[in-house]
């Protein structure tokens, strides 16, 4: 920041940081196939949670597993964009990076789904 910026506030500037969170929440949402899909499950289970009437327990584990594979996915989804970005033809490095992003959100999903498994 040079001498003739003001600072805008700390508040304000984590108004302007949620907004851009939102922002990129939103962008998965409308635009990731992959996660449309992990969503659908999301609120599968989250219906299934009632009509097993789960516990307060069970309902918290049951939303951990899903934020961690709806997180992995996301996560996946910015460095396959990142790598795309840096280098658009196939590269057999930047193949790798995508494997190893993807295989984060295989453990992920199974570890999510898992638990959802034993939850009901």
């Amino acid at each position: 920041m040079n001498e003739n910026q003001k600072p805008e506030g700390f508040f304000l500037n984590r108004w302007k940081s949620l907004g851009y969170a939102f922002k990129g929440f939103f962008l998965l949402i409308k635009n990731e196939r992959a996660i449309q899909v992990h969503l659908f499950f999301t609120l599968l289970f989250i219906i299934l949670g009632f009509v097993f009437d789960l516990s307060f327990t069970a309902w918290t584990i049951q939303f951990l597993a899903m934020g961690l594979v709806l997180t992995a996915e996301s996560l996946n989804t910015a460095i396959e964009e990142l790598c795309d970005f840096v280098h658009i033809e196939y590269h057999e490095k930047i193949g790798l990076i995508k494997d190893i992003s993807a295989g984060a959100v295989t453990f992920a999903g199974l570890t999510g789904y898992g638990i959802v498994v034993l939850i009901f």
